[in-house]
């Protein structure tokens, strides 16, 4: 029998209820037909489960399971999958109707691997357009800067279902910043990637968002740099990229500390970030990363202690 499914969209829920339906929307009324959308609720506790089932829409796959975290879920979803392509949309995100059918159009007709796509930041009543660096099709090993370049979550982007699955490709599970090792070893196993320079996604960013909430789960955020500086190794063309990389993600997380609920947590992050850097790359102040930056930022994180003082002063603001 063939298979008329072509891309499968994984959305991963748990207690999403205040944003679910306009989520599902989304993906119902997609003008590209040819999907599956494949709902898992991991125990969600609220009544995400109702309104999952008012939707009478037969690509609709529910699965319920016991709560077992985003990685894990994300990792089922991928198991169920049967369209040609994957995408994946959190439950509190959204999407422009015609996602689909030109995230589709453009991977097919390139024959790409990942298409990647511009978004949109959404926080309460504002919304802020992000835009990702233009490229031609290409690959990590042409252009290594796109580990900088493409936000490392997988929403706003389709990844061809051989790629994830032959390649084996899942998401950590049991560490919170999951997604990325997932992207980035997706952009490097990709023979070719491409992008659409239009915003098609909309990333909504609230109080409760998992990636906003600052407590003492931000010590995953190093275990997970040493899981992609671990997995780029051995690849010679990348390191100096993955250098700045873990700079970039480990001195916004210092500087986020300022937000953190326990101060002590705050300041033993701060202390075991930079002991990272100095270990991994004795240098690192010398990195490009700081070069980009403007005077006054690239001091503050630059150094342990006045990015403690930052961290004190500007504290909850």
């Amino acid at each position: 029998m063939k298979n008329n499914i072509d891309i499968s969209i994984i959305v991963p829920i748990y207690n999403a209820e205040k944003y679910l339906k306009k989520c599902i929307d989304s993906l119902v009324n997609q003008t590209k037909k040819e999907l599956e959308i494949i709902l898992v609720n991991d125990g969600s506790t609220d009544n995400s489960e109702r309104i999952i089932k008012e939707y009478k829409d037969k690509r609709i796959k529910y699965f319920k399971n016991k709560n077992q975290g985003i990685g894990k879920t994300r990792n089922f979803g991928i198991e169920q999958a049967t369209g040609k392509y994957l995408m994946f949309v959190d439950s509190d995100d959204y999407i422009e109707k015609n996602m689909c059918k030109l995230m589709f159009d453009k991977a097919f007709s390139n024959s790409l691997d990942i298409v990647v796509c511009d978004y949109y930041k959404v926080t309460g009543n504002e919304m802020k357009e992000e835009k990702i660096k233009d490229y031609k099709n290409t690959t990590l090993k042409e252009n290594p800067s796109l580990l900088l370049e493409i936000n490392l979550a997988p929403w706003n982007k389709l990844y061809k279902t051989d790629l994830i699955k032959k390649n084996n490709i899942k998401f950590i599970e049991n560490l919170k910043y999951e997604d990325a090792p997932f992207v980035c070893e997706a952009l490097d196993k990709a023979k070719k990637i491409g992008k659409i320079n239009r915003s098609l996604n909309y990333y909504v960013i609230h109080k409760e968002s998992e990636t906003t909430v600052r407590d003492e789960k931000v010590f995953d955020i190093i275990k997970i740099v040493d899981k992609i500086r671990k997995y780029f190794k051995e690849k010679s063309y990348a390191q100096e990229t993955v250098d700045t990389l873990t700079i970039n993600i480990l001195t916004n997380y210092n500087i986020q500390q300022r937000y953190q609920k326990d101060k002590k947590i705050a300041m033993k992050f701060i202390d075991e970030s930079f002991d990272y850097m100095k270990k991994n790359i004795p240098d690192f102040k010398k990195n490009r990363h700081f070069k980009e930056r403007n005077m006054i930022k690239s001091i503050i994180e630059k150094n342990k202690r006045l990015t403690k003082l930052y961290c004190y002063i500007y504290r909850n603001k």
